[in-house]
């Protein structure tokens, strides 16, 4: 028979023992993790370290016993192993869980939508708006990509790259890897298929976007993005400048210009299609899918001339008559002046009211 007193202890170690499995198995198993709640995203910053997690897993009420999961983490060496990036915490989950979610590195992708962008720095901005880079990062790197790559790239034509759609990234992705990755796209995008067709029309697809973007800023109506594009390619191999109002736009950097006037067809740019023949350097926008296609599916015609329609539907008379197209834009500016002059009046009738 045992003594009293190591019985007495054998009592209390065996107690003890089961309080301490039992304390173990709530912090390794028990939920602990936005219990009776809705799953939640968190995400953690580049330059986070252990003490930022705990911060924000307390701040956030996320977390019901902090110093269990702090006690767990340190065990599996999560202290040391902090990762940042946007992370999806489940409703009820345990320490356990969490922990290796959270050191695994196991991100939620970030959805980025890029397009109606105009310039590098737009593009800079929409681009890492929900991403752990700041747009000057990103820059940087799209300026360093565009001097360095061996894909043909340049400052100028570096938008072409840049194919409007939504994409999924993680959230702590570097500016190098993202330049990569919008590179990879722009390679599945450009299919055989696409290429075949590029070839075809006697253009490089760097310059198949370039012309897109002159054809998008041309028209809101898509059934005349084919026509435009095929009138634009007539005066391409005609040796005709392409004489496009909005690479005047783009040229003088006032993006708010609503009409083109003689003045600005003297400004001294590559964009002048004016004043030099062949392609800008680069695109004025970025073109969407849409337009891309239609320049590869161009309209076949003679057509070398173009004017917005008298009637202000946004709709064009095409012609390959000079004398017809003087004809159209008489018609366009009479009917201008008129449209104008009539908000002369209701202005002067909405003052006398006053």
């Amino acid at each position: 028979m045992m003594p009293p007193k190591k019985l007495i202890f054998f009592l209390l170690f065996s107690m003890l023992l089961i309080s301490f499995g039992f304390y173990a198995y709530q912090i390794v198993y028990t939920p602990n993790f936005l219990v009776g709640k809705e799953d939640r995203l968190i995400i953690i910053p580049n330059d986070a370290n252990f003490k930022t997690v705990q911060k924000q897993l307390h701040e956030g009420d996320y977390v019901q016993d902090l110093m269990s999961f702090a006690f767990l983490a340190r065990l599996m060496d999560y202290d040391k192993k902090v990762k940042s990036g946007r992370f999806v915490l489940k409703a009820n989950m345990t320490n356990l869980q969490a922990i290796r979610l959270l050191r695994l590195g196991k991100q939620e992708p970030v959805r980025i939508t890029i397009n109606n962008v105009r310039l590098l720095k737009e593009l800079s901005e929409k681009i890492t708006a929900n991403l752990g880079m700041r747009p000057d990062e990103f820059e940087t790197a799209a300026v360093k990509f565009s001097m360095n790559n061996p894909y043909g790239f340049n400052k100028d034509n570096l938008m072409s790259m840049f194919i409007p759609n939504t994409y999924e990234v993680y959230y702590n992705i570097s500016p190098d890897a993202l330049m990569e990755r919008m590179h990879k796209e722009y390679e599945l995008f450009w299919n055989e298929e696409r290429t075949a067709k590029a070839k075809t029309v006697g253009l490089t697809p760097v310059e198949v976007s370039i012309l897109a973007s002159i054809v998008q800023a041309e028209t809101v109506k898509q059934e005349e993005a084919p026509i435009i594009a095929g009138l634009y390619l007539n005066r391409l191999k005609q040796g005709m400048p392409l004489q496009a109002d909005p690479t005047l736009v783009f040229a003088s950097g006032d993006f708010s210009l609503k009409r083109v006037l003689n003045e600005h067809k003297q400004i001294d740019s590559p964009y002048n299609t004016y004043k030099y023949p062949g392609l800008p350097p680069g695109p004025i926008n970025m073109p969407r899918v849409n337009c891309i296609d239609a320049v590869l599916n161009y309209h076949a015609s003679n057509y070398l001339y173009m004017c917005a329609k008298e009637d202000f539907s946004g709709n064009h008379n095409f012609t390959d008559n000079y004398r017809t197209q003087i004809n159209n834009a008489n018609r366009y500016q009479r009917a201008l002046e008129i449209e104008i002059e009539k908000g002369k009046q209701l202005r002067k009738a909405a003052e006398k009211k006053k």
